[in-house]
C-alpha cells in the first residue's frame, strides 16, 4: 500500500437497507445538516459534528481546518453522465456564499503551482446549471498535482462515467488523503495540501453489487489504473472511513472485501490471486 494505516471512525450503530431514494437531494433543503446517520447509498459513516453539505448533485463533509472537504460522495446515472445541457466554460472556483465556515479564495491557489481539482467533476455534471455551478465552489475542491490531475485521476474520472453508462449508475465517494503532510500547506489562509487522494465505487451488478477502491498520491504516476485499485476494506484500513455504510452488513461484506476485475474493465493485476 502507498501509505501508512490510520485509525479508524467508529462504524456505523444502525444501516440502513439499499432502498436509496429514487430523487436527487433537493436545493431547498437546508445548506449544512447535521445527522447522525447516513440517508443515502453513497455516504460514509458520519457523526453530528460533521459539517455536512448537500448540493443538488452532490454531498461533502468539510473541514474548516485543513480547508479541504474530506469527502464528497455522489450517485451518477447513466443519464447524467450523458447530458449535455451545460459545461464548464467560462467558470471559477468561487466560495459558497450559503457556507458561513472558513473556506480557501483564488489568490491561495494563484501562481503556485497547484492546481485546483474537483473531487464531484465538472465532466460528472454537463446535465445540470445549478450542478455545474455548485461543482466550482471552494468546498469542492483540493490541491492536485497538474500532472495528477490532468493525468491517471482525469483518466479514472473517465472510467467512473463509463460505468455509469455500462450499469445505469455508480455510486462515488472520493477525497483526500493526509498523512506526513510533505507538501505543506499553500496561500494566505494555509490551505493543506494533500499526499494522495482515494475513490471507491460501487454499481449495480446482477441481483447485487460490484465495489473497488483506488488509492493514489498527489503526484504525476504513471502506468494503469488497476495498478492502484484494491478492495474497499483495504481503503478503509487506510482511510479510516467506513464506506458505503448504509448498505446491508452482509452486502457489504462481501462486496468491500474482493475486487471483481472483470466488472470494471481491468485485467487481474498478477500480484492478485482473488
Amino acid at each position: 500500500m502507498l501509505l501508512a494505516t490510520v485509525s479508524f471512525l467508529s462504524c456505523c450503530s444502525t444501516r440502513y437497507a439499499d432502498n436509496r431514494p429514487n430523487k436527487k437531494h433537493s436545493s431547498r433543503a437546508p445548506l449544512l445538516v447535521q445527522l447522525e446517520e447516513p440517508l443515502l447509498f453513497e455516504l460514509p459513516f458520519f457523526v453530528q459534528s460533521d459539517k455536512i453539505i448537500h448540493y443538488s448533485a452532490f454531498t461533502v463533509s468539510y473541514n474548516s481546518s485543513t480547508l479541504n472537504p474530506e469527502w464528497v460522495a455522489y450517485e451518477l446515472t447513466k443519464e447524467e453522465a450523458e447530458g449535455n445541457i451545460t459545461s464548464r466554460n467560462g467558470r471559477n472556483f468561487v466560495q459558497d456564499p450559503r457556507f458561513k465556515g472558513k473556506q480557501p479564495n483564488y489568490y491561495d491557489y494563484n501562481n503556485t503551482g497547484w492546481d485546483k481539482g474537483h473531487l464531484a467533476p465538472a465532466a460528472d455534471m454537463k446535465w445540470s446549471v445549478e450542478a455545474m455551478d455548485e461543482c466550482f465552489y471552494f468546498t469542492n475542491c483540493c490541491p492536485q498535482n497538474r500532472d495528477f490531475n490532468g493525468g491517471i485521476w482525469n483518466s479514472l474520472e473517465k472510467n467512473v462515467r463509463s460505468w455509469a453508462r455500462k450499469y445505469g449508475r455508480v455510486y462515488v465517494i472520493t477525497g483526500p488523503v493526509f498523512t506526513n503532510n510533505q507538501y505543506e500547506t499553500l496561500g494566505t489562509d494555509k490551505v493543506a495540501i494533500p499526499d494522495a487522494f482515494f475513490k471507491a465505487c460501487v454499481v449495480p451488478k446482477g441481483e447485487g453489487y460490484s465495489a473497488i477502491g483506488f488509492l493514489m498520491n498527489n503526484d504525476y504516476l504513471g502506468g494503469s489504473l488497476n495498478a492502484y485499485a484494491c478492495t474497499v476494506d483495504e481503503l478503509e484500513s487506510i482511510i479510516g472511513l467506513d464506506l458505503f455504510c448504509g448498505l446491508n452488513d452482509q452486502i457489504e461484506n462481501e462486496i468491500e472485501a474482493v475486487v471483481k476485475w472483470g466488472d470494471w474493465g481491468f485485467a487481474k493485476p498478477k500480484a492478485t490471486t482473488d
